[in-house]
């Protein structure tokens, strides 16, 4: 059974079900540095299991987000890469993090607040 047809039919809902998930935008926010293989993906994001991480990543690709894609060099190797339409993500996850801030400063929450560092791990070199 394909997940697409459980989203809803209304663009706001549907948007906020591709994203939902207590993981998915924190993946295409890594992912907006480039390709991840799995392994690396697991490295970088604090707190998330490998089950977890697969179950999402095929959910996005599924959802059209993201494409696995053979590593260069490594004809076993599988890296995720965002999609044209993942990279259209980039300034709605961006305006998302300013609304949170934002929300967080209007209910007086700031110091509520979590630097992305505490759950994304710098790229390896």
């Amino acid at each position: 059974m394909k997940i697409i047809k459980n989203l809803p039919g209304l663009p706001i809902e549907r948007a906020l079900g591709v994203l939902s998930g207590r993981w998915k935008a924190v993946i295409l926010h890594v992912l907006l540095d480039g390709p991840h293989r799995t392994c690396e993906l697991e490295n970088r994001i604090v707190g998330i299991s490998q089950k977890v991480l697969i179950e999402h990543l095929r959910t996005l690709e599924e959802h059209g987000m993201v494409s696995r894609q053979p590593c260069a060099g490594d004809r076993q190797g599988i890296e995720y890469v965002l999609t044209p339409l993942g990279e259209s993500l980039r300034p709605v996850l961006n305006s998302l993090i300013e609304w949170g801030t934002h929300h967080a400063q209007q209910r007086d929450e700031v110091p509520r607040l979590v630097p992305c560092e505490a759950v994304v791990r710098a790229r390896a070199s």
